[in-house]
């Protein structure tokens, strides 16, 4: 695989040199700087592929390249975004990217009530405590209807924890649970949020499955017609929340989507991390069956509290958590071999240890949650050696 690291840009506070230090090959990126919906500037492309090789590493993936609210609600001036989205990837194109990531979260990217919580051995990772989100969604937000979507039970915790919940607490799940896109510099207040959330009334998960479909149809024979590879993130937890649908939430829901825009530049970001917070995920079976339509991968384990959906979770140790890494990188071992043996110029599939628990001189550097730089060294190192390990014994690749 192509070993890749996440870089938020200059403001980034991990430099693309400590990722090449890491042993990372390549780095992902993106303009966070520009607004949603605009074409990228040529000049600002260029100027971060600059950037990346001053730290002596190159931009290999794009993400994301933001799918913008009017696209996913079809309002406004969502036929122009869309227009936008294919010239931005003609101008990625001819920069020499071949892999841009997207999501169609609604409103909302990962979602976590905690972005530093402290671990059993004192490290820091992101965690989502369903009832600390129940409580802010009913009595923070104050979602209309919102008790309805949880039962009796956990609404009665919910309404104890807030009860017990210190100020500066309720500030910071605010906060937490609407921080926006990572990188960027959006984020809700709750007014904006409750705001953002009305304008999904009346769009239903198939609605907002048809308009990815739609959205797709627009944008895929672009990237055949330029060479890219375009690749779906999976909701982040991979439930409904507040009232909006997910899409791309389980094995089916991917189905449904590759099925219905049946293109090789059609494709999923793996991500190991995003769907392991729901039980009935299989990760080595869905690399299995999506493989040759895997463009860019994410590693990482988080722990589930409950094994239903929805559930707690933290983000766990790269090779701990509940997915079986090991069987993940050998699925993803397999494909590459094959796509070698048909000749395929994508036969190395990028990767990037995904978040990552801050550890040791992480604790005081203050990087983006979940972007540490030791912490994701730790990761990258072990999933590295997974990866040498299944290579040279050829194991599970016959």
């Amino acid at each position: 695989m192509r070993h890749t690291w996440r870089w938020f840009g200059p403001v980034d506070k991990v430099g693309v040199q400590d990722a090449a230090q890491a042993g990372a090959k390549g780095i992902v990126s993106a303009l966070h700087h520009i607004p949603t919906g605009d074409v990228w500037p040529v000049d600002e492309i260029v100027r971060r592929h600059e950037e990346i090789k001053a730290g002596g590493l190159v931009w290999d993936v794009v993400e994301s390249v933001p799918v913008s609210e009017s696209i996913k609600t079809q309002t406004g001036d969502w036929r122009k975004h869309v227009a936008n989205w294919q010239e931005t990837l003609r101008r990625l194109s001819a920069t020499g990217i071949r892999t841009v990531c997207y999501n169609f979260m609604p409103v909302l990217d990962w979602t976590r009530t905690d972005l530093r919580w402290e671990t059993r051995h004192g490290a820091r990772a992101m965690r989502f405590d369903l009832v600390d989100f129940i409580a802010f969604d009913i009595h923070l937000l104050q979602r209309p209807a919102a008790a309805d979507d949880y039962d009796a039970e956990i609404r009665d915790r919910a309404a104890k924890r807030f009860a017990e919940m210190p100020e500066e607490r309720r500030l910071s799940l605010s906060k937490n649970v609407g921080a926006g896109l990572p990188g960027s510099a959006d984020g809700y207040t709750l007014p904006q949020l409750r705001d953002h959330l009305a304008t999904y009334d009346g769009i239903s998960r198939e609605k907002l499955q048809q308009h990815l479909i739609d959205f797709l149809a627009e944008v895929v024979p672009v990237a055949e017609a330029v060479g890219i590879n375009i690749c779906a993130h999976p909701d982040d937890p991979p439930w409904a929340l507040l009232g909006l649908p997910r899409i791309l939430s389980t094995e089916a829901d991917y189905a449904h989507m590759l099925d219905y825009v049946d293109s090789r530049a059609n494709g999923m970001t793996l991500c190991t991390g995003s769907l392991g917070a729901r039980a009935e995920n299989d990760l080595p079976a869905i690399a299995r069956r999506f493989a040759s339509r895997i463009h860019f991968v994410h590693l990482r384990n988080v722990h589930r509290e409950e094994e239903g959906a929805p559930c707690s979770f933290y983000e766990d140790e790269h090779l701990e958590g509940h997915t079986d890494m090991v069987a993940v990188i050998a699925e993803l071992l397999k494909e590459e071999k094959r796509r070698r043996s048909e000749g395929r110029s994508d036969h190395e599939i990028p990767m990037r240890p995904d978040h990552g628990q801050e550890i040791l001189d992480d604790l005081t550097r203050g990087a983006q949650p979940g972007y540490p730089a030791i912490g994701r060294l730790k990761g990258l190192a072990e999933l590295r050696g997974i990866e040498r390990a299944l290579t040279h014994s050829n194991y599970g690749m016959e």
